[in-house]
């Protein structure tokens, strides 16, 4: 027997696999899953006015997603511990395939399917940045969640942008119009069955999962404020930004196409901002250029012509996409051990998505007192000035514990 059949081969990127091939299995996986984390998201935005809801529907569905994937997110903590890593993201993207197939089914299907694709991406965000800390090499996390948030928001912008012409070329069918985020998503279902063979890792089952020690950490409370309020600008802005243009006389087409615009930056943010972070042992400037970013585009949206939208929406998705990436980054680089990680992950992205789904409500209460969206607009700036305070000790270099 060779060396290299004993010992296993490792792949040009620095993945160690049991057997040839394995590490570009593993990347297809990745880059397939990260493509479907908000596909099913993505296309509901620029469909709302066409979907017959009134406001309290169309805010309520826009806040199911973050919802979910807030109060479902220790669900995969806990799995992860019984199955291990791999095969608990096969199972939640499996989950995630039957929430789409639901969701094309009416509109109870549509509020039941966005309920169970939530809690399958729930288990995905939780468990894909511990897989990138254990199948990965340490100088390889950074662009690894950088291509994770890349691909992430491309799979929302893509289905942003083709939602409502998929709508009108099927006359009008919202069904076929959500329905079509299957089509990536079954491949990656594929993908993971690759790496079925991986179970739990020796001592992770039965570890438990306790937040008791990252309660008590400002660290770890600053990493959570940072995603929660993040994730907060990047739900309001999918589930309204459309709205808020066709408000200013944009027809519903145009402002999807908007929306596109934004998620493609999102793309680029996302790739970027983890690739420097990761670089960095400090990401305090990176945490600051981010929120910046964010503030700058909503009061482009806020104040400007309505001819500079691209410019402004360009430069909002930026800095969303990295507020989405870089939390990705901060979840391994400030712990010391995968369970740590596993545990700060569960608990920003449980605490942060729950604080997210307050701002659909929170924007949408607020219009409908003032009948406009100058105040929502102002809220979620002086939201970010408080981000701003809250997130530094998230990049300051050190670990937990």
């Amino acid at each position: 027997m060779s060396e290299s059949s004993r010992v296993g081969v490792e792949s040009p990127i620095g993945i160690q696999e049991s057997r040839p091939g394995g590490g570009a299995l593993l990347v297809a996986a990745f880059v397939l899953l990260s493509l479907n984390m908000r596909i099913f998201f993505g296309g509901v935005g620029p469909l709302i006015p066409t979907l017959q809801l009134s406001h309290t529907a169309a805010t309520v569905l826009t806040t199911l997603p973050p919802l979910c994937m807030g109060l479902f997110a220790p669900t995969g903590s806990a799995l992860r511990r019984r199955i291990g890593d791999e095969r608990a993201l096969f199972t939640a993207m499996a989950v995630l395939v039957v929430g789409i197939v639901i969701r094309s089914g009416g509109t109870a299907g549509l509020f039941a399917g966005t309920i169970v694709a939530g809690i399958g991406v729930a288990v995905l965000n939780v468990i894909t940045p511990v897989l990138v800390k254990k199948r990965f090499p340490p100088e390889r996390i950074g662009v690894m969640m950088g291509v994770y948030a890349m691909m992430m928001s491309s799979g929302a912008a893509a289905i942003a942008g083709l939602s409502v012409p998929i709508y009108h070329a099927t006359g009008g069918s919202s069904a076929i119009a959500l329905g079509v985020a299957v089509i990536p998503a079954v491949p990656a279902l594929l993908a993971l069955g690759t790496q079925l063979r991986f179970g739990p890792d020796k001592g992770q089952a039965g570890a438990p999962a306790q937040w008791s020690g990252l309660l008590r950490n400002r660290t770890a409370w600053s990493v959570t404020g940072f995603f929660g309020l993040q994730s907060l600008m990047l739900y309001t802005i999918f589930a309204w930004l459309p709205t808020i243009y066709v408000a200013k006389g944009i027809d519903a087409a145009t402002a999807g196409l908007y929306l596109s615009l934004c998620v493609i930056a999102v793309s680029a943010g996302g790739f970027f901002g983890p690739s420097l972070a990761g670089h960095k042992p400090d990401q305090r400037p990176h945490v600051m250029v981010t929120v910046v970013l964010c503030f700058v585009g909503i009061t482009g949206v806020l104040v400007a012509p309505v001819s500079m939208a691209p410019v402004w929406v360009v430069i909002l998705g930026v800095g969303l996409g990295a507020g989405q990436g870089i939390p990705g980054v901060l979840y391994v680089a400030r712990t010391r051990d995968r369970q740590t990680a596993a545990q700060l992950s569960s608990m920003a992205q449980t605490v942060g998505y729950v604080i997210a789904a307050t701002g659909p409500l929170l924007t949408a209460a607020l219009f409908s007192v003032t009948g406009s969206w100058t105040l929502p607009l102002v809220v979620l700036l002086a939201l970010l000035v408080v981000n701003m305070v809250i997130s530094m000790p998230a990049g300051r270099n050190h670990t937990i514990g």
